[in-house]
């Protein structure tokens, strides 16, 4: 069983982080920028641009997310923040409807994306940054967590359409089910009180 360990992603981990976004899936196009830009800048920014912002994120810091390491191979990556620097959240109506916490409140946080490399998958990496993700938070003084997770127990899965997560998966982390934001993705919280 391979060892696994997590750290914030920081500018001295840059190559890390690359590495992480680029074992397979849209990490290496979407460069986890997705949920924190609105759509009409999303789509007029190229791969490369977004590679440079989320730069630009990191060298600025906080550390807007986790990479998970398996024996010392940069695995995977969580995106991790308080909520109200994450955009599209912001702005989905479905978000902006189900959830009950104030929209302006930084001490509500948000897990977003994450990116496995294909050679890990099935490994519990997914769960193990999660978990490194809710410590992150509460550390960092956030009070809840929201995730918008695809509800796995119907229909196909593609691997690309997972990045939010799977239910199952923040069900077991000790998240609560919310309402559907659509026929497949959920929202779900968890405290984080001590």
């Amino acid at each position: 069983m391979a060892r696994i360990i997590t750290e914030p992603a920081t500018i001295a981990r840059w190559d890390d982080v690359q590495h992480s976004l680029s074992g397979g899936g849209d990490g290496v196009g979407c460069q986890c920028i997705w949920p924190i830009v609105r759509n009409r800048v999303w789509q007029t920014t190229t791969p490369e641009q977004r590679r440079d912002m989320l730069r630009d994120e990191i060298a600025s810091g906080p550390p807007p997310g986790l990479i998970a390491y398996a024996d010392g191979e940069a695995a995977g990556w969580v995106r991790v923040g308080p909520r109200t620097v994450q955009q599209r959240i912001l702005h989905t109506r479905a978000i902006v409807s189900a959830t009950t916490e104030p929209l302006d409140d930084e001490s509500v946080w948000a897990v977003t994306c994450f990116v496995v490399r294909r050679e890990h998958r099935g490994r519990g990496l997914t769960a193990r940054l999660l978990a490194s993700a809710l410590d992150y938070a509460r550390e960092s003084g956030a009070r809840l967590i929201e995730a918008y997770p695809v509800d796995t127990s119907t229909g196909s899965h593609r691997s690309n359409d997972l990045y939010h997560g799977t239910a199952t998966t923040f069900l077991a982390a000790g998240f609560e089910r919310g309402r559907d934001l659509t026929a497949r993705r959920v929202l779900m919280t968890r405290g984080l009180a001590d």
